[in-house]
Parts: structure tokens; C-alpha cells; sequence
């Protein structure tokens, strides 16, 4: 279990999908669920004190363990697969309930088959338990209780499943003594699966409502913006439970208050009602625009032009750019700028003989270059040549 652990904390950390997989099918928490639902399903009380000792005791040592690694380790952004078990819906219900019949199912079975690895990469019970360890190593309480839900969601209904083939299959069971502590155990699970349902039907709720507005915002701010003298820089789509709205920088022609009053009333049309429109247009300094994200957002409207430009004409865009064309657009939006070069640097670490390969840009302006502009400059540079690696160096 403990190196189960590891090895999903360091997926979660690298965000290597693969990783994650090969955690899920050494980990043996998968048992002692199945262990529980099947003991509920033949009334076998010792049997489901014995499954729930051995989770209770699985899942303490493994966010303990999980919190040491993320607590210890020098990466601390949390990615993609990280944020993905943060935010459990009704989706991750179905998983759970369908991952467990399978499971059950192929354990009843006499002939060896590939199902329970399945169901365990499937329900997925470690990464929600790594991200409850990262939560809890950084103190953000949502990541906590977001990733402990779902853990709690994936056992539960797993269990659930492994209760109702049980009952299918008609195994032989104990009989209690007083049926009142059968019709209790039966109150118990309903009252469980019901207030574990409720929240990820919330969830889930959120989850459409925000991706139906996103798409309709998409939709209207491309079909509504398109004018000849101006052009959307930067779009935001904010949603929350209490409010909406959707933020536009604009640069060009300025648009009277008539056409943005109608474009204000065209929300509706798009199904947004309600939705907050705001434009922000006219640089002038009052308005305190953040020029440096004008400047990226620019250099990455001329490369994906140019990429599509290369794709056309079947070039390698990875291959034809060179650090004379990359100068040159740097140069369009940082006049001053005065040398730009790149290279690969083999990188040596004091305590192992492995060495690294970092793709290294070096860089040189007649400003001095703010924390943001130097950031966005790095991400933008990371498209260009298409690497995640690349590190920027101001002069």
C-alpha cells in the first residue's frame, strides 16, 4: 500500500497518466470494499468489521504517506490529473456502481480474467487518497475534502455493487436471530448511498451548467465580435453560482455605447440571461490595461498563424523555426529587446551521476523585464518550440 502510494503521489506530482495506472493495480485497497459489500450481503458482520478495520486502517496510512511525499517533494503546482479528483460528480457514481458489478461479477467466476485491474484503474480509489495527502501538505481544505469525497463515493458504491450481485447470485448466507437488526443494516444503506448521491448530483449539476455557458459565451462572443476595425485581445468567461459574466479587452476602433447596448441585448439569444457583458476597450493608461498580456496574447495569434501557415504548405513548424525568426516576433512587441539565443544545456546534479537536458533561452532587453511579462514571454517561447522544458534567462 505504501508504495502504491508513492508511486500515485509521484504521477499526481509529474502528471504521468501512466504512473497513476501502474499505482492503481499494485494497490490492494480494492479488497477489503469488495470485502465489505459482500459481508453485507451475506449478513456476515464479522466480515464487514473486518473489511472496514483494514479501509479505515489503508486509507489513514496512505494519506499520511501521501502528505509526507507531498510535503517533502520540490513540485508543488498542482496539474491536471491532480485537479482532476477534486471535484467528484454523479459521473464518478455511475463509474463506481458499473466498475463494481464488473468487479463482482468477474470474481464470481471460475476462469482468470483481466477485470479486477480494470475495475481498479477504472474506480481509480488511489489518486483520490494522493490528493487528499497534497491537500492537506499545501492546507488547501478543498483539494481535501473534494478528493476524500470521492474516495468516499468510489468505495461506497463499490460496495454497493458488490451488495446487490451478492443478493443476485443468492449465496448463502447467515440468518439473524432478530430480523429487526436485518431490516436496520438494510436503513443503513440507503441512508448512505442517499447522502452520498446527493452532493455529486450538486456537482454534477454545476459541472453542465458551467460547460453549457462557456459554450454559449464561446458562440457569442465569435459570431457577435466580428468587426473589421476591431478585434477581441482577451476573453474570460467567469462563472459562479450567484453571478456570470464575461470579460472582453478590446483593441481597434472603439465601439459606440449604441452597439454595445446591442450587443448586450443579443444575450439573451444565446441563452445567457442574466450574464454580466464587459468591455473594456481604448488604451489609455486610466484604464490600466495589463499591456504585457496584450503583448501575449499578440505572439501567440502571429505563431499559430504561422503554424497554420507551415501546416498548409506541409512544413514542420517544429523544425523550420530558428532563432532569427523568433527574435524578429519578440522584437515586434518588445522593441527592446536586444539579443535573443537558445541552446541545449546539459545539466549535472552533485548527488547522482545522471545528468539532465534543459533547452536554455538567454535573452537581453534595454528595460528591465517585470515577474508577469517574463513568465507569459516563457510560456510563449515553450509554444513556439514546442517543449515544456525550456527555461528563460533574463540578462
Amino acid at each position: 500500500m505504501v508504495f502504491a502510494i508513492f508511486i500515485a503521489s509521484i504521477g499526481l506530482n509529474v502528471n504521468s497518466t501512466a504512473v497513476i495506472i501502474g499505482a492503481m493495480l499494485i494497490s490492494p485497497i480494492m479488497g477489503p470494499v469488495m470485502g465489505i459489500g459482500l459481508g453485507v450481503g451475506i449478513n456476515d458482520l464479522e466480515l464487514v468489521k473486518r473489511g472496514a478495520k483494514n479501509l479505515l486502517v489503508a486509507t489513514i496510512i496512505s494519506v499520511i504517506t501521501s502528505t509526507i511525499y507531498f510535503s517533502i517533494t520540490p513540485l508543488h503546482e498542482a496539474q491536471s490529473e491532480l485537479l482532476a479528483r477534486t471535484s467528484p460528480s454523479i459521473w464518478d457514481v455511475f463509474i463506481a456502481f458499473f466498475g463494481g458489478l464488473a468487479g463482482m461479477v468477474a470474481a464470481s467466476r471460475t476462469e482468470k480474467n483481466n477485470v479486477i485491474p480494470g475495475v481498479a484503474i477504472a474506480t481509480a480509489l488511489m489518486p483520490p487518497l494522493c490528493t487528499a495527502g497534497y491537500g492537506l501538505a499545501i492546507g488547501n481544505w478543498y483539494f481535501f475534502l473534494g478528493a476524500i469525497y470521492l474516495y468516499f463515493i468510489n468505495s461506497v458504491f463499490i460496495a454497493i455493487a458488490t451488495y446487490l450481485i451478492t443478493r443476485y447470485l443468492k449465496l448463502s448466507k447467515k440468518h439473524f436471530d432478530n430480523t429487526e437488526i436485518q431490516k436496520k443494516v438494510s436503513r443503513y444503506i440507503i441512508i448512505i448511498v442517499i447522502v452520498t448521491i446527493i452532493p455529486s448530483i450538486f456537482m454534477a449539476y454545476r459541472i453542465v451548467d458551467k460547460s453549457i455557458f462557456e459554450t454559449n459565451a464561446r458562440k457569442f462572443v465569435e459570431e457577435q465580435f466580428v468587426y473589421k476595425n476591431t478585434q477581441v485581445i482577451t476573453k474570460t468567461y467567469n462563472y459562479s453560482s450567484s453571478k456570470k459574466s464575461i470579460d472582453l479587452l478590446l483593441i481597434g476602433e472603439e465601439l459606440s455605447k449604441k452597439t454595445t447596448d446591442t450587443l448586450r441585448a443579443n444575450l439573451t439569444k444565446y441563452k445567457l440571461k442574466g450574464v454580466k457583458l464587459n468591455i473594456l476597450q481604448g488604451l489609455n493608461a486610466r484604464q490600466q490595461l495589463d499591456l504585457s498580456q496584450i503583448k501575449a496574447s499578440i505572439l501567440e495569434d502571429v505563431y499559430s498563424k504561422q503554424a497554420r501557415a507551415d501546416t498548409v504548405k506541409g512544413k514542420n513548424s517544429l523544425e523550420m523555426v530558428t532563432d532569427t525568426q523568433v527574435l524578429s516576433e519578440i522584437k515586434t512587441l518588445y522593441p527592446q529587446v536586444r539579443s535573443f539565443g537558445l541552446n541545449n544545456i546539459v545539466i549535472r546534479r552533485v548527488d547522482t551521476t545522471l545528468a539532465d537536458t534543459l533547452k536554455v533561452a538567454m535573452a537581453q532587453f534595454g528595460n528591465r523585464m517585470n515577474k508577469t511579462e517574463t513568465e507569459r514571454l516563457q510560456n510563449w517561447l515553450r509554444t513556439r518550440y514546442k517543449t515544456t522544458s525550456l527555461k528563460l534567462v533574463i540578462n
